[in-house]
């Protein structure tokens, strides 16, 4: 009985360890990005020995997993069938607009740091590739129900195209100092233009 305990409890040691170390990766990324993160810093600020990270991680990959499946339980994404039931196309992607902007907000810190490190990491390129498709999907769902052909349908592709761009969010939000409401109807009013 005492043998099975102790294993009970070097198992919770271990995983209360992993969190540890699961939790001091997201903060770091979160204050200074992914790349710009080593493992010494993460051992440290999870109180453990570098050996210890690798114990538990023993590359980017597992590690970078690990961040990313937390923070996107505790951040998830806007869900487009939210929206995607909306027939007016304008009100959807305003709908829209003003949840992926609140959501832009809220991440702010995060994302920024994760798109700076993407285009210089292979690991995290494959692992952000799930979410290429959900903007896909996010497009293709605002896309709909404008009739808009030839021309007008791509020039309206790439004003709803660069409505959902995080950047396009902070230029209007951070940098010119409108609210997701508004910033959500100044591409509306784009989108109805084209």
């Amino acid at each position: 009985m005492t043998r099975k305990y102790e294993l009970k409890q070097r198992a919770l040691s271990q995983a209360e360890t992993r969190q540890r170390i699961v939790d001091a990766t997201v903060e770091l990324h979160r204050e200074l990005g992914p790349l710009r993160t080593s493992i010494s810093a993460i051992a440290e600020r999870a109180g453990v020995q570098r050996l210890t990270v690798y114990r538990h991680f023993p590359d980017d990959r597992a590690l970078f997993g690990a961040c990313s499946s937390q923070w996107r339980a505790a951040h998830p994404m806007p869900d487009p069938s939210a929206w995607s039931g909306v027939e007016d196309p304008a009100e959807r992607l305003r709908l829209a607009l003003v949840e992926i902007y609140a959501w832009f907000a809220s991440t702010e810190e995060m994302t920024a740091n994760v798109l700076r490190d993407i285009p210089e990491s292979p690991v995290m390129q494959e692992l952000t590739a799930p979410l290429r498709q959900y903007w896909q999907t996010v497009q293709a769902v605002l896309e709909r129900g404008w009739e808009a052909r030839g021309e007008r349908a791509e020039r309206l592709r790439a004003v709803i195209g660069h409505a959902l761009e995080f950047g396009t969010w902070r230029s209007l939000a951070r940098t010119h100092g409108l609210d997701d409401g508004e910033a959500a109807e100044l591409m509306v009013r784009l989108a109805r233009v084209v």
